[in-house]
């Protein structure tokens, strides 16, 4: 059976630019009194983040908004993102929309029905007989087990251009009367982005090979979404760099060697950047040199934590560099999940 090429890869962000220290002094004093707040102020600092984009203006993030309002935010600019991703990889390929055999959509911040996928094909007229596949709630490890999922497709249908796009606005989801440690991280944090990817058994592009994915057991309130009235709540009730740092070499060891992949001999790593001292703990869990992870640090700081859609963007500015060699994309999610994908040039 043939292996899938990533033919082409866009990425795409909404027009408002937040700094982070907007960010932090509309947090101060929005915040001010409340709790232990003083405390908790340090993450913006220290997230290694300086500057996000977002799908509505800052002004916004400071008024009330319920789950519905945020749910129509949601779907009108999730499908005009990921038209724009889409429409940058389709030309990128040399394709036209009519090339578009099969569509892969990913997102976690918004509930769609019908599906991303099935706005999207109405909205950029699509081939009435595109086959359709929505993901939802991989969170930060959408990017690599949804390209996985669409390079099996892709390995399926020989010669059929398959368009996989991710979409998270995870920036809509800071609640302005939660004080909470995991809100305010989660401000600290995220950003909003979409990235587009074709994939197809015929193309010059790096191979998608071996991948592999690990859930730990016990794990599901690690990491999460819980529904409140005013929208998504942030979750993440353990330390994710404590759970790297314990098992994530053996995890990525375990990978290598089930696939007979050294490790040592990889080129370059795009690597989610879930935070700061996640990066930090991926890099001393692979015995990584320092600036190994040079491009998630890089793409943290320039666009923030965007949830599934961030190692594709580590993936493209890997490109636009003309960096080439064997690549090893890793990402962690809910469930609590570590997902694998090697590419390779």
């Amino acid at each position: 059976m043939s292996a899938a090429h990533l033919v082409a890869l866009a990425t795409a962000t909404p027009p408002f630019v937040l700094t982070q220290k907007e960010v932090a002094e509309r947090a101060s004093v929005l915040f001010g009194g409340r709790g232990d707040i003083e405390r908790l102020l340090p993450v913006f600092a220290n997230a290694g983040i300086e500057r996000r984009y977002s799908c509505v203006p800052i002004g916004w993030y400071l008024e009330d908004h319920g789950w519905k309002e945020r749910n129509r935010l949601f779907l009108d600019h999730a499908v005009a993102l990921l038209e724009q991703a889409g429409d940058a990889a389709i030309r990128q390929a040399g394709l036209t929309r009519d090339a578009i055999d099969a569509i892969v959509v990913n997102s976690t911040t918004g509930i769609a029905t019908p599906s991303l996928d099935a706005l999207l094909i109405e909205r950029m007229g699509l081939r009435r007989d595109v086959a359709r596949l929505p993901i939802f709630g991989f969170g930060c490890a959408g990017g690599v087990l949804g390209l996985t999922r669409a390079g099996q497709m892709a390995r399926i249908m020989p010669g059929a251009h398959i368009l996989f796009l991710t979409v998270e606005l995870c920036a809509l989801t800071f609640r302005r009367n939660d004080s909470s440690k995991s809100n305010l991280v989660a401000a600290a944090l995220f950003g909003d982005g979409a990235a587009a990817v074709i994939l197809c058994t015929e193309g010059d592009g790096p191979r998608l090979g071996a991948a592999g994915e690990y859930t730990w057991p016990g794990s599901l309130d690690v990491m999460g979404w819980d529904v409140e009235d005013d929208g998504l709540k942030a979750r993440f009730s353990q330390s994710i760099p404590a759970l790297v740092g314990r098992d994530f070499r053996g995890l990525a060891y375990g990978f290598a060697d089930k696939n007979a992949i050294a490790l040592k001999r990889i080129d370059r790593f795009a690597l989610h950047p879930g935070g700061a001292k996640v990066l930090d703990a991926l890099e001393a869990a692979l015995d990584l040199a320092p600036g190994a992870l040079e491009d998630s640090r890089a793409v943290l700081r320039d666009f923030g934590n965007m949830s599934a859609a961030t190692v594709l963007f580590i993936l493209a500015r890997m490109r636009e560099r003309r960096q080439r060699g064997d690549i090893l994309m890793g990402a962690l999610g809910p469930g609590f999940t570590a997902a694998f994908l090697m590419l390779q040039d």
